[in-house]
């Protein structure tokens, strides 16, 4: 196993596995509470996104201290704390694109579109932690790395469409277009920073080999 290995089970690099564990559940109840929110068009869901990530923030930060107070060996600790910064990114992404579905409604036109992205990203923030509980317990994380960056690729494509779709929805001032543009572009950028740190886990992975 990934901590037996090097550490003989050290509680404090426990601790650290555990919370990490914990941020990336957090992150997949967010996205899954973001896609139902998006799907009902219920706001209470929206609002709970925000709830979530501060939960996540809490973790975050107790990943970090833990870190720094000496778990893990010198030159693995700047890649986790670095796989963590990039975890807690989705988290603020997320929340920003709930905050900016609350303040504008979505057109009718591209629903449908960002409910399969939503979709999409729920099922790519549960593949990244398999991925980090693979790795965790030693074993091959190949096949796991890779069904990331095939769910990346089908947000990708359906990004394109949106895209287009997103050039015929009328707005009436230039900030509705203006949140609908950063709304968009937020809700396909998720997956591109949870195949980030797919990446680096898969540097932490080889450094521990």
């Amino acid at each position: 196993m990934f901590l037996e290995k090097l550490f003989s089970h050290g509680k404090k690099e426990r601790e650290v596995i555990h919370d990490i564990s914990r941020h990336i559940e957090l992150l997949s109840a967010a996205c899954k509470t973001f896609r139902h929110g998006l799907e009902k068009h219920d706001r209470n869901l929206m609002q709970e996104v925000a709830t979530l990530e501060r939960y996540g923030d809490a973790v975050r930060r107790e990943v970090i201290s833990h870190i720094y107070e000496g778990a893990f060996l010198p030159y693995l600790r700047t890649d986790l704390c670095g796989f963590v910064e990039i975890v807690d990114q989705v988290f603020e992404m997320l929340k920003d694109i709930a905050t900016l579905f609350l303040r504008s409604p979505l057109p009718e036109k591209i629903e449908r579109q960002c409910c399969m992205v939503a979709l999409l990203n729920q099922r790519v923030s549960e593949m990244l932690l398999l991925t980090f509980k693979a790795m965790s317990n030693g074993e091959d994380i190949r096949e796991k790395t890779l069904a990331v960056r095939i769910y990346e690729k089908k947000v990708d494509d359906i990004k394109y469409d949106l895209l287009e779709s997103l050039q015929d929805v009328p707005v009436d001032n230039f900030w509705k277009g203006r949140m609908l543009a950063d709304f968009v572009s937020g809700l396909t950028r998720i997956s591109d920073i949870i195949e980030d740190a797919t990446d680096a886990l898969q540097i932490i992975n080889v450094m521990t080999r």
